[in-house]
């Protein structure tokens, strides 16, 4: 794929989409990233479920780690994998308490030195709430950067770096949401829906549906 389609793929997503943002709900970046930790292999919709419950109870880290995981289990339950996520919820919010009095850090290294913490979440909350060019590539980027050619690449980290050079400067804040919309609705894993995709005369991929 060339510059030329590149260009004229992310404008017309922002035309269609000028203030993208994520599913998740959330009203402060300690919130979002709580909601980020628990989506992991998790749906945004079943993660509101939970954190419309919890957040009007806890949503400081110090109220959060005072629930301790046996206070939290009740209310991230109806999520995959709520053990682990609940033991690292409750030690991320300790050392945001011990080593960064009580805020979300913004740097890369000290997100990622958080429990449950990755490269993918950091992206996220480098881009969603500190509006840092970053590209936080989950299952849905991958499949639409390698679909479509926009940047294809054998590994996540590959289609991230991939994605960070050939997307054009002007819409790299918000390309992150643009296009895990695309996946989750259009561009899904199985019959993708290209009669409905508005990039579709611009996509690579050679097997499109009606």
């Amino acid at each position: 794929m060339n510059k030329v389609k590149r260009e004229a793929i992310f404008q017309r997503l922002q035309q269609a989409n000028p203030n993208p943002t994520t599913e998740l709900v959330y009203s402060s970046t300690f919130e979002l990233l709580i909601a980020v930790i628990l989506s992991a292999q998790a749906t945004d919709k079943g993660v509101n479920k939970a954190t419309a419950k919890l957040f009007p109870v806890a949503n400081t880290p110090e109220t959060i780690a005072a629930l301790g995981e046996d206070g939290l289990k009740p209310y991230i339950k109806t999520i995959g994998l709520f053990n682990s996520k609940g033991k690292n919820i409750i030690a991320t919010c300790q050392r945001l308490i011990e080593q960064h009095q009580s805020q979300v850090p913004a740097q890369r290294e000290a997100l990622e030195a958080l429990p449950g913490v990755g490269r993918k979440t950091a992206n996220v909350i480098l881009n969603t709430a500190f509006h840092q060019p970053t590209m936080a590539v989950d299952t849905h980027i991958f499949r639409v950067a390698n679909r479509t050619g926009l940047a294809p690449g054998k590994t996540v980290l590959a289609v991230e770096k991939a994605l960070l050079k050939h997307i054009p400067k002007a819409y790299l804040l918000d390309a992150h949401h643009w296009l895990i919309l695309l996946g989750r609705y259009i561009c899904v894993a199985r019959n993708p829906r290209c009669g409905e995709c508005l990039i579709a005369d611009l996509c690579d991929f050679k097997e499109k549906t009606a």
